[in-house]
């Protein structure tokens, strides 16, 4: 069995190789092609979460499974808040081939799923970036966005004005973008051309009044029924797309809020990305839509991160081979 470490995904996963990867795996998934379960969320003590998401990419490819802990105290002690891993099975023997760190391809994947949907949602000049949050997923949302366009400037926001200020001088410093922290989630949206939410907020703290026309919102951070990022408002102005649509209409907060209030119908998920990214379904119809894509994440970008890996560890002879 072929085990690959947070160091060796960290290694092989760039952002180059997991957009264009993301862009397939959600195509496949909309197409009808991949199989999965909606995740299974068990509640620990102090707001902590395990997480369970089985599924299979469909004819011979792989199947399996993240296990995946959440622990958000994790973050202000340099650590991860999400760990675990995803389990590979081979399709042809049933037997179980690889074990990949959950925590580092969930970073990345997220991030180059946000990117693959910013690519074909936002405008075509979108330059200003507005992140929500200082987390990891905050980081890796502007090393992904700048990969589909090319940043003049980032506004970080978040509760601690320090932490935020520190993210944009590493942005200013790693990429030499323009970057400042906000007072507030109205001074850092204000300009914006997309905005990046990926907080652990629980109850919304970005709103319609805080978009300006054409903006485009990738929303990240509620994975789950419950906390929610973006206010009713806002989702009822959006064309509002989702990563997964039956994930969406179950465990997507915004989108149960507005609809809970009876502001809005299963059919305001317009479909998938994959539908929009295949041709199948218009996304951006005019310059001053407001687009949102609806990130729960799914485990066939799991799935899908982690057979890439296991072949380009392969050919690069890294990761362990132990016996099972």
């Amino acid at each position: 069995m072929l085990v690959l470490s947070h160091a060796d995904v960290a290694r092989l996963l760039t952002y180059e190789a997991c957009i264009p990867l993301m862009r397939d795996a959600m195509i496949a998934l909309s197409r009808g092609r991949t199989r999965q379960l909606l995740r299974s969320i068990i509640d620990l003590d102090a707001g902590r979460a395990f997480g369970v998401m089985p599924g299979a990419m469909g004819g011979q490819e792989a199947f399996g499974a993240k296990l995946v802990s959440v622990f958000p105290e994790n973050f202000a002690a340099g650590k991860p808040s999400h760990q675990g891993v995803i389990v590979v099975f081979d399709a042809s023997t049933g037997a179980p081939t690889a074990i990949v760190d959950a925590g580092e391809v969930t970073a990345i994947r997220t991030a180059s799923a946000s990117a693959a949907a910013t690519d074909i949602l936002a405008r075509p000049d979108a330059a200003r970036l507005a992140v929500l949050g200082y987390g990891e997923q905050a980081w890796r949302h502007i090393e992904a966005i700048r990969q589909v366009r090319r940043l003049t400037h980032v506004t970080i926001w978040g509760r601690d004005r320090a932490l935020a200020d520190a993210l944009a001088v590493r942005t200013r410093e790693i990429f030499g973008i323009a970057a400042v922290a906000a007072d507030d989630v109205a001074s850092a949206a204000a300009d914006a051309d997309i905005i990046c939410t990926t907080t652990a907020a629980h109850d919304p703290i970005l709103d319609t009044g805080h978009v300006r026309p054409g903006t485009h919102i990738n929303a990240v951070g509620s994975s789950r029924a419950g906390p929610a990022e973006i206010g009713n408002a806002l989702v009822v102005r959006s064309r509002f797309i989702a990563d997964y649509r039956a994930g969406v209409l179950e465990q997507g907060a915004e989108f149960l809020n507005a609809r809970a209030a009876g502001l809005i119908g299963d059919d305001h998920v317009l479909g998938e990305i994959g539908d929009v990214m295949d041709g199948k379904l218009a996304g951006r119809i005019a310059p001053e839509d407001v687009t949102i894509y609806k990130s729960i994440g799914h485990v066939v970008q799991d799935l899908a991160s982690a057979a890439w890996l296991c072949a380009a560890a392969g050919k690069a002879g890294i990761g362990a081979n132990v016996a099972f």
